[in-house]
């Protein structure tokens, strides 16, 4: 097998695959984590030299567990994405405490695990990517984000501190701010979505407009990967053309 590897974390039915489908029509066999295996095994059979693994990243013995298998079985990974996250939408007077862990360790010390996993070999090749996908959450805390914007923006700063220690090595480390409600499948209609998805009543674009589509997500994912060295980034920020910000 020549073609390179991506491991893809947080392969759910939007963003997820549509990274594994871009990786994979641009010449990459795809490795998939996720909880979901049937969802992980119907994209196994949609897609060419795609692998299915599931497992929940936040249980750190299973993730390390997975990880042994996938270097022997598959190798590993010249690029490494982690689009994994666990998130709590309440105030910190009405969510459980122990969720701010439970997000810290899928959102953060998951990552960690991966790259002390994986980089070795990057070093050794001098070269590789890890492409961090995350949100607004990782740059500013508001109300209801206070068991979940604390793991984000630890897990930008791992991200900025994997960034300057391996960008010398030859490894590229980026992280893309996605700064808008994702178009997924799950969210149905209006009437199903939560008030804060939900666009103004005085919105003066088309309702699609406010949603950022997965595929183009991934396209960016895509690109920033195989960005030229002499012009790497590593905080990209996306967002809908009409999103107030």
């Amino acid at each position: 097998m020549t073609k390179p590897i991506c491991l893809v974390t947080g392969v759910g039915d939007s963003t997820g695959a549509s990274i594994v489908r871009r990786f994979a029509e641009g010449g990459y066999r795809i490795v998939m984590i996720a909880r979901n295996k049937e969802r992980l095994d119907q994209l196994a059979n949609e897609i060419e030299d795609t692998y299915a693994y599931p497992c929940d990243v936040g249980d750190l013995k299973m993730l390390n567990a997975t990880v042994e298998t996938i270097l022997q079985e598959i190798g590993s990974p010249t690029v490494l994405i982690h689009n994994v996250v666990a998130f709590t939408f309440d105030k910190f007077l009405e969510a459980d405490p122990d969720d701010l862990e439970k997000n810290f360790r899928v959102n953060t010390t998951s990552l960690l695990y991966l790259a002390r996993a994986f980089v070795p070999s990057m070093i050794d090749a001098g070269k590789g990517a890890i492409m961090v996908t995350g949100n607004t959450a990782s740059h500013r805390g508001v109300p209801n984000y206070a068991l979940f914007a604390p793991t984000k923006a630890a897990q930008r700063i791992l991200a900025e501190s994997l960034a300057r220690d391996l960008g010398p090595k030859g490894i590229h480390v980026a992280y893309i701010t996605i700064d808008a409600a994702i178009d997924v499948t799950w969210l149905g209609d209006d009437s199903e979505r939560p008030d804060w998805l939900i666009p103004p009543a005085d919105w003066k674009w088309e309702r699609e407009d406010y949603f950022a589509k997965p595929p183009a997500i991934a396209e960016e994912v895509f690109h920033v990967a195989h960005q030229d060295r002499s012009t790497w980034a590593f905080d990209l920020v996306v967002r809908p053309f009409a999103e107030k910000w």
